[in-house]
């Protein structure tokens, strides 16, 4: 998990971008009747308005709930960071994709009044699953270790700074 605010920030942007991307390409491939070459550039049209979205609410209320049920889960002092790290995605995911879809619903399926409940249940219906199975084998994983890896540059970039003022 990021450890700096540097950390903090590059995660956010990195996992909006994954959760985005993912989730877009996967509603443009059941759009589509299923995956084509051609819509790995589909999302790329509403990902800065979505990023925004997940960054606000994850900040504003998802990460939130998620570490706090995190935490009453967990004695996470004495859990493997592991199994901390797991909930608090799967958790996330379980607060977010409700959001998410319901922003999507209102921005891309816009039915009518009557029909919004109904329209938004069946959008996080069959985004959950994929949301949760992107979120802990792809997104999480990949994203997790980009940030290890600025992390690690950071340091050396400390590190190497640290050396110079000494000369």
């Amino acid at each position: 998990m990021p450890r700096t605010r540097t950390q903090r920030i590059v995660f956010s942007i990195l996992m909006a971008f994954a959760m985005v991307y993912g989730m877009e390409l996967y509603n443009q491939a059941l759009l589509a009747g299923g995956l084509r070459t051609e819509l790995f550039a589909a999302p790329l049209a509403d990902i800065v308005p979505l990023m925004a979205a997940v960054i606000v609410l994850e900040t504003l209320v998802g990460g939130r709930v998620a570490a706090r049920q995190v935490g009453r889960l967990l004695d996470t002092d004495h859990c493997p960071e592991v199994l901390v790290t797991i909930l608090r995605g799967a958790l996330t995911c379980w607060t977010m994709c409700p959001m998410m879809s319901l922003v999507a619903t209102l921005a891309f399926k816009q039915p009518p009044a009557g029909e919004l409940v109904a329209t938004w249940l069946q959008t996080v219906a069959l985004n959950f699953p994929m949301a949760l199975l992107w979120q802990l084998f792809v997104a999480g994983p990949v994203v997790r270790a980009l940030v290890r890896a600025v992390g690690s540059a950071e340091s050396l970039l400390r590190a190497r700074r640290t050396v110079a003022a000494a000369r």
